[in-house]
């Protein structure tokens, strides 16, 4: 008999947008899709963590360029992305949190975690996408979500909300350009030890409803995502569309 073969995770050839790119997920998941042979645009605020990050990832002899960009700056996000050849992956990693009691939550605090979270990731990804279509190529397209996307948490209504949304959009562009060949999808993941989560691990009630959370007895490290991303960018995930990759080490199984 012929014995089937698993699809390559390589990804040689291939270019991917990699935004929040300049620390945790955002970084650990642009060297993940490099190792794996991609093309990778380092994108984020803060040029100077992003020249260095690109400095060590081609001394490791991989290919990553940077781009400085503001992503809730849609037009300058929508030109800078129409000045280039179209990415093959996009991941969308920028993301930030304003966690106060629902009662207590402010219109600035809002406006400043949906703009970033939820308005910046539909116009990046949508930007992608049409950059996809016009070139008449197959693509997949990952938004970094929670898994407060799917359930609830402490102090964070805002939060859960913003990546909920993405969630809800992942769906319905999914379904849209399916027949395009372009997938979308999400990764959920736990809480991860990166810049942003430093002030709940120092909080000790916190840090012990986490512990009491995860079924695995430990919170993620950034490497606990990487392995996620290059399986949704590549082949291997030919059939995968319209979903979300859990690595929540069990929290939401319970």
């Amino acid at each position: 008999m012929t014995l089937p073969r698993t699809p390559s995770f390589r990804l040689d050839g291939r270019r991917a947008l990699v935004a929040g790119a300049s620390s945790g997920i955002g970084a650990a998941c642009a060297v993940a899709l490099a190792e794996y042979g991609a093309e990778v645009t380092l994108c984020a605020r803060r040029e100077a963590e992003l020249e260095i990050l690109a400095k060590d990832m081609r001394a490791e002899g991989w290919r990553a360029e940077t781009l400085p960009l503001d992503v809730t700056d849609l037009d300058a996000t929508q030109a800078a992305l129409a000045e280039r050849p179209a990415f093959d992956v996009l991941v969308n990693s920028a993301g930030l949190a304003r966690h106060s009691p629902a009662t207590e939550t402010t219109p600035e605090d809002f406006d400043t975690a949906a703009n970033l979270n939820f308005r910046a990731a539909y116009f990046l990804t949508r930007s992608v996408a049409k950059g996809l279509l016009a070139a008449g190529k197959p693509g997949s397209l990952i938004n970094i979500t929670s898994q407060m996307a799917h359930v609830g948490g402490i102090d964070r209504a805002v939060y859960s909300a913003t990546k909920h949304a993405v969630e809800g959009m992942t769906k319905s562009m999914a379904i849209e350009w399916g027949p395009h060949g372009i997938r979308v999808n999400t990764i959920a993941p736990t809480f991860i030890r990166t810049p942003m989560t430093v002030g709940t691990f120092a909080n000790p009630e916190r840090a012990a409803w986490i512990a009491s959370k995860i079924k695995l007895g430990r919170v993620g490290e950034t490497t606990d995502i990487m392995g996620a991303v290059v399986f949704l960018a590549s082949d291997a995930a030919a059939l995968v569309t319209g979903t979300s990759l859990f690595v929540d080490g069990g929290w939401t199984a319970g």
